[in-house]
């Protein structure tokens, strides 16, 4: 694992026959991923990211915070 101003490269990954990926371990130690955790699959024109969904969740609850005040 490779880290410079808290960014972060783990290495390759490979998508297996069944379309899965393998979650590098030192990024699951990281980021707090368990097995049976929910992981959100976010993506644009240049790629994708995975994202913890409690951490979605508190982003979209500030988010709905802001626009009831």
């Amino acid at each position: 694992m490779q880290e410079k101003d808290g960014k972060y490269i783990f290495g390759v990954v490979k998508v297996g026959d069944k379309g899965q990926i393998v979650i590098p371990r030192d990024a699951r130690k990281l980021y707090g991923i368990q097995p049976g955790d929910a992981l959100l699959l976010l993506g644009d024109q240049r790629g994708i990211a995975i994202v913890k969904t409690e951490i979605f969740q508190d982003a979209v609850d500030q988010v709905m915070e802001g626009l009831t005040q």
